[in-house]
């Protein structure tokens, strides 16, 4: 597969889950909100989601307030915010157009058809009463094109290619909402163990569609250092760091496989994956969460520029 075919698929991918997750912290953003009392900590609130997305900059060059309508119609729709979501899908639909017949009609059709859908209800600006309905379709958009993914296209060289980059993309993300949520959730200490402490621990773990699962796990305890530990070390949640980089490894194994060598970016993966296999939440606490995560996001982001530069995606 020639280098721009490659980067196609891959971006494809990263943008629809970079769109879906962007779409998740909004959802948790404007329930957070919800929980505050006064009007600073609800700015408070939207400017961190900005934090997370980082999208903070950006939005204090051409905005001076931190309302819940501004701030998500900035990261929805905003026609000169190149990271909106809906820059975001029609930027995954343009790359899943370049890689057109290396897809099946599924993949394309249900891309073009959720740039379609998401155009029409981002014409206006989005009001709070018809949030909700924008966000599912974000969601669902997502959800349609992995499963076109999943059910129709061949296990080869373009269905790694998608899939490394979905999991780059969910790694780097639930790495960045941890390392950005974790000790601003609560106001102060005097609210720990009470129903709103419970109720921003679960919205946490909504943002990455992780409180069910984390329920059925944990018996619906909300333990501070169990949501790390679960977000982080397990291997059965889909968006746990380790999960994801076990997926990478995976479909990096694929490509090996297809085109018979490993490139530098295998090394680098293997060595990384190892060392979060080999760890354990007492020591990540030891060393510090923070500084965990921002060595993981750094190495992620080594991992994908290798991958680039490996296999050529600017040729």
């Amino acid at each position: 597969m020639l280098g721009r075919g490659a980067n196609g698929v891959y971006w494809m991918s990263r943008y629809l889950e970079r769109a879906e997750n962007t779409a998740r912290l909004i959802d948790v953003g404007f329930h957070l909100a919800l929980t505050r009392g006064s009007r600073q900590s609800q700015d408070e609130e939207w400017k961190s989601v900005l934090t997370t997305t980082g999208q903070l900059e950006a939005y204090c060059e051409t905005h001076s307030e931190f309302t819940g309508p501004q701030v998500f119609n900035f990261l929805l729709r905003e026609k000169d915010n190149p990271g909106s979501v809906l820059a975001m899908v029609e930027n995954a639909r343009t790359n899943a157009r370049v890689v057109r017949t290396s897809l099946t009609n599924a993949v394309w059709e249900t891309t073009n058809e959720g740039w379609m859908n998401l155009r029409e209800l981002l014409a206006r600006p989005v009001r709070e009463t018809s949030l909700g309905e924008v966000l599912r379709e974000i969601r669902r958009t997502g959800t349609l094109v992995r499963g076109a993914l999943e059910g129709t296209m061949l296990r080869n060289e373009v269905f790694n290619f998608s899939r490394i980059g979905t999991f780059i993309e969910r790694a780097d993300n639930t790495a960045r909402i941890l390392d950005v949520k974790y000790y601003v959730l609560l106001p102060s200490a005097a609210w720990v163990g009470s129903s709103l402490d419970n109720v921003q621990w679960d919205t946490l773990l909504r943002s990455v569609a992780g409180n069910r699962a984390y329920s059925w796990l944990n018996a619906g305890s909300m333990d501070p250092r169990g949501i790390a530990k679960f977000l982080i070390l397990d291997g059965q949640f889909p968006r746990s760091l380790v999960f994801c980089y076990d997926k990478i490894r995976s479909n990096m194994a694929g490509l090996a496989k297809e085109y018979g060598v490993e490139v530098p970016a295998h090394e680098l993966l293997r060595d990384a994956g190892a060392r979060l296999h080999q760890t354990s939440i007492e020591e990540i606490f030891e060393t510090g969460l923070h500084e965990f995560l921002q060595d993981f996001i750094g190495k992620t982001i080594e991992i994908s520029s290798a991958i680039a530069a490996d296999y050529r995606f600017s040729e």
